[in-house]
């Protein structure tokens, strides 16, 4: 792929994730009561709007935000920026482009969270008894994919030989 077309398919899955992440968002804001849980799956799978002031699993949730959150905001910008430079180096094959733009959609969904509200929107909450994993949302899952299919295009995607052959190689 080259120049700009290389960019069409992690921009359409960064999109379409925003987007969705965007719309589940609203609905939560607009049909859940703060903190007040109501069950999908009995004993499994709640949906309950909780505000999450720092990042994954809730870490530096308890720090000032005046400074958190536009350190977040940047760090959020320079992974996003790295993401697309990853994108216009590297080849485009395989499950890449998709994994990449997950990512990318996902940083996007929460990053809008962040610098209009100050916080993001979490809402899907997996427990089992007392136990529960942190609260997360649609823009959490298409990073958490996103980096599986990455991880899983290294393993499995045949890659370029990229090594000089031998000049006897070469006579043949």
């Amino acid at each position: 792929m080259t120049g700009l077309r290389k960019f069409a398919a992690p921009l359409l899955s960064a999109l379409l994730l925003a987007a969705a992440d965007q719309a589940a968002k609203a609905w939560t804001v607009g049909n859940l009561p703060l903190f007040r849980p109501r069950a999908v799956v009995s004993g499994w799978i709640d949906l309950v709007h909780v505000r999450n002031t720092g990042v994954a699993f809730s870490l530096l949730s308890g720090l000032d935000p005046r400074w958190v959150v536009p350190l977040l905001i940047v760090a959020t910008l320079l992974a996003m920026g790295a993401l697309l430079a990853y994108i216009w180096f590297l080849p485009m094959k395989g499950a890449a482009p998709y994994g990449l733009g997950l990512v990318l959609g996902g940083a996007v969904g929460n990053l809008v969270d962040r610098a209009r509200l100050g916080y993001v929107i979490d809402f899907i909450d997996l427990h089992w008894r007392t136990h529960h994993w942190p609260t997360f949302n649609v823009a959490d899952i298409g990073i958490t994919v996103g980096v599986a299919l990455l991880l899983a295009d290294m393993i499995f995607e045949k890659k370029e030989d990229h090594a000089p052959r031998p000049a006897a190689d070469r006579k043949r």
